[in-house]
């Protein structure tokens, strides 16, 4: 064998050898503690930094280069949501693993359609998130199981009228009388997300009050009477 050829051997079976560096992001400190002793107890699992909020896991992901980020969908600073692209696009080599409580089909669509490889809801995070930070490390997807059941059983109906999925979200809150804070709250969006949101809607259906929009979405089946 030759020096390159061996060097190149050994380089690789270090990199094999190496732990698997973990960022953790979520916003309550106790779960944070739960989810460490979790994966704290692999052997071949390093947790190298916990951030409380989105610019923390940005900051963090930059600093320490993990390979795998757990991300919770709902934390302060900004949307996880609509940060996973921006986290991809600055650090290509983490991976994205979203850990949540929301079950509802729409959010795990939109997580790993914009760059996450998986998605674990909290109340499996026993069971699943080690294999989904596996998985995750060697660029392998992971999603629950039961809610992949539901999004292979019920696949999202076309929306109205040209409005995106994330849009027809938007028209229902609105229709059904939140703000743009609280639209802002439940979506995991930016309140300049929503407002733009907002802005496309009435644009493409030719409404401008909330009273048109309101009987939009009675006239649609998008709220009940």
């Amino acid at each position: 064998m030759t020096g390159r050829a061996h060097t190149s051997q050994a380089a690789g079976e270090a990199r094999a050898t190496m732990p698997i560096r973990i960022v953790l992001a979520d916003d309550h400190a106790v779960v944070r503690s739960g989810l460490r002793m979790l994966l704290d107890s692999e052997a071949d699992f390093e947790v190298v930094a916990e951030a409380s909020d989105v610019d923390g896991a940005r900051r963090y992901v930059r600093g320490h280069h993990p390979r795998v980020l757990v991300l919770d969908l709902n934390m302060p600073g900004g949307s996880s949501l609509e940060a996973i692209p921006v986290l991809r696009e600055e650090a290509p080599d983490t991976q994205i693993v979203v850990l949540t409580m929301q079950q509802e089909p729409a959010f795990a669509r939109e997580a790993l359609g914009a760059g996450a490889l998986g998605y674990v809801l909290k109340e499996a995070a026993d069971e699943e998130l080690v294999e989904a930070v596996r998985r995750a490390a060697i660029g392998e997807s992971y999603l629950n199981p039961r809610l992949g059941a539901r999004i292979a059983s019920e696949p999202p109906p076309g929306p109205p009228d040209d409005l995106s999925e994330r849009e027809v979200d938007v028209l229902r809150l609105i229709a059904l009388g939140h703000t743009n804070a609280e639209i802002a709250e439940q979506l995991y969006l930016s309140v300049r997300t929503v407002e733009t949101h907002r802005s496309h809607i009435q644009q493409k259906l030719r409404l401008s009050t909330r009273a048109e929009l309101v009987g939009y979405a009675l006239e649609r089946g998008l709220i009940a009477h």
